[in-house]
């Protein structure tokens, strides 16, 4: 055993950890599920959904729960009939009958398996479903402060989790509560002492059972959560490799993901190891009741107050009675995990959505291009404003550049443009209507992107093109293409447009990704153009060849651009420079210049170092 995990109780250092992160973590009021019969609740609810299947499996679990106990019973009492009396008249009848009856308790147990294995899958697929489908209709903030991979785990780990319990727990916890309830009905009417004797191990085994599940049901939550946060990190740097490799830090990510492993590893240990006594707890109670049974069942049969059928009834009827205790104890355990795995869905699904349709929206069927700022603030953590008391207004077909050091608020300006974030005051107006007025989807339908890191999704050329208008002709496609000069590139594949381009666009080089945004974007036709850094870290000759596309989507639309290169802007209609949120020079190029202040300086050192 690993000398971290053989140190006695280490459990208890690991919750009180894990209690004191969630302390020192900042509170973020939200509806979610709040305990675990909440969580069973909102299952339930899934599983009503096909509650026709649902009643064929209770039906069918009912007929096997009944015909378990009835082939004890017939056993015990062919011994009383015919072994113990010697007659042989009507065996085979009922050696037939038992027959039939395992028979048709074999069939009952198929079909409420198939059944439930159909409920079950649909019941996850809706899930995941929803799931999936939230995650596009939340907010950016919400990604913002979210780590990739732990989203993932909950699409993936957390709804399997969810489904294997579904497949086989429902059906076993549902069948041992009706055997339980059956054969301690059957053994009250056989011998009521016998039952009372056999019924002394239910308080030792619910005195063992709350130890063991105090313990596991913290353990699982939190190897849930270790899960997710390994997961998160794992798809961060497999991300990251480059930077990771160009600073020589792959000891140093080894070691963080040793330690978030180790946790990992902990949790599930623990969680293993409590869960593992259940079993263990229930043999030797087991064993306990048997005895029990054959020494003070065997005095009363040599006394002559039960039959030696009745005790075989009995002991055959103690394991029964057990099993189904037994079986629910795992089972609490593996619905303990899945209800970890459903809470952390719950938790998702119950995060607000990015409002639609709030206010009084207002519909925006021609777009001309004209764009104000009115006295905008904004902070993204609501301490120390990002942006304060912005005013600028840009007239339709008119191009606007934001200039200013990194944080000064360029970026900012284009997520509150493009409504990813809302102003905490003031006003943003398109066409004189504020376009908190206005639907989102509808104000994103008439705004391109390109920005600094285009993303390009795994599929053809042709489809990632289309991604601007779906519903374009193969020729349009071409067309935005040659516009963008993405053309030349293209064909000189082997494949051409039908070329398959592997996730973010691995195989082709940064300047043709940013060509084929911009074919994209061309062949959207928006009325409002968003550049952030669209020409970063692109070669001369390539940049020459973006330029001359951004000009061809540039043209009759207004249009936003964020650049640090000074010369790719030079033809502004205005300039706006930014320091630490606040406007401090607008203008022209040749207003700024011989304005001579920041925007002059910044200029003139490009322009001797280039």
């Amino acid at each position: 055993m690993p000398k971290d995990l053989s140190k006695p109780f280490r459990y208890k250092r690991i919750l009180e950890k894990e209690e004191l992160t969630q302390t020192k973590a900042p509170s973020r009021k939200k509806p979610r599920a709040q305990n675990q019969s909440q969580t069973l609740k909102r299952l339930w609810r899934y599983l009503a959904e096909n509650s026709r299947q649902l009643y064929l499996v209770i039906a069918m679990v009912i007929i096997s729960s009944v015909l378990s106990l009835l082939g004890p019973f017939l056993t015990g009492k062919a011994i009383d009939w015919y072994i113990v009396t010697r007659k042989n008249e009507g065996i085979l009848l009922l050696l037939g009958g038992l027959a039939f009856i395992y028979v048709l308790t074999s069939l009952s147990l198929f079909l409420q398996n198939y059944w439930m294995i159909g409920i079950a899958q649909g019941t996850v697929s809706k899930m995941r479903t929803q799931l999936f489908a939230h995650l596009h209709n939340l907010p950016i903030p919400f990604f913002d402060k979210r780590q990739h991979g732990e989203l993932m785990s909950r699409v993936t780990n957390d709804i399997e989790n969810v489904s294997s319990t579904l497949n086989s727990s429902v059906i076993q916890v549902i069948s041992s509560l009706l055997t339980l309830i059956g054969t301690v009905a059957v053994m009250l009417w056989l011998s009521p002492l016998l039952t009372i004797l056999t019924l002394i191990i239910v308080p030792l085994m619910f005195t063992g059972m709350k130890w063991i599940t105090n313990r596991t049901g913290r353990l699982y939550k939190l190897q849930q959560i270790n899960l997710g946060q390994l997961n998160g990190f794992i798809e961060e740097t497999i991300s990251g490799q480059r930077i990771i490799k160009t600073f020589s830090q792959e000891e140093n990510v080894i070691g963080q993901f040793l330690e978030k492993s180790g946790q990992l590893k902990e949790a599930g240990f623990w969680a293993a190891s409590y869960s593992g006594f259940i079993p263990k707890l229930m043999n030797g109670l087991n064993n306990l009741s048997f005895t029990v049974i054959a020494a003070i069942g065997g005095f009363l049969a040599y006394k002559g107050h039960i039959s030696i059928g009745t005790i075989v009834i009995f002991a055959e009827y103690s394991r029964q009675f057990t099993r189904p205790l037994n079986d629910l104890a795992n089972q609490f355990n593996t619905v303990l995990s899945a209800i970890a795995g459903a809470e952390r869905v719950f938790d998702i699904l119950d995060e607000k959505e990015e409002a639609h349709n709030e206010g009084l929206t207002l519909p925006l069927d021609s777009v001309i291009g004209e764009v104000e700022f009115k006295n905008v603030s904004f902070s993204y953590e609501k301490e120390g404003n990002t942006v304060s008391n912005l005013s600028f207004k840009a007239e339709p077909g008119q191009m606007t550049a934001f200039v200013g050091a990194t944080g000064a608020g360029k970026t900012t300006i284009i997520n509150l443009l493009s409504r990813f974030y809302d102003p905490d005051s003031g006003s943003i107006l398109l066409d004189g209507i504020d376009i908190s007025r206005v639907k989102r989807e509808d104000l994103r339908k008439n705004m391109g992107f390109v920005l600094q890191d285009s993303f390009l999704f795994q599929g053809s050329i042709r489809e990632n093109i289309r991604y601007g208008r779906l519903e374009a002709t193969d020729e349009e496609v071409e067309r935005a293409a040659v516009l963008a000069n993405a053309h030349s590139f293209i064909t000189r594949m082997q494949e051409g447009y039908d070329t398959m381009l592997q996730q973010d666009g691995s195989g082709i080089s940064q300047g043709q990704k940013q060509l084929l945004s911009i074919a994209r974007a061309i062949l959207a036709d928006p009325e409002i153009l968003i550049l952030d850094e669209a020409t970063s870290s692109i070669d001369t000759i390539t940049e020459m060849k973006i330029q001359e596309a951004l000009q061809r989507l540039m043209k009759g639309r207004t249009s936003f651009v964020i650049a640090h290169r000074l010369n790719t802007i030079q033809k502004a209609d205005q300039i706006i420079v930014l320091n630490e949120g606040q406007i401090m020079e607008s203008g022209s190029h040749n207003e700024l210049l011989a304005l001579g202040g920041y925007y002059s300086g910044l200029f003139n050192s490009q322009l001797k170092n280039p």
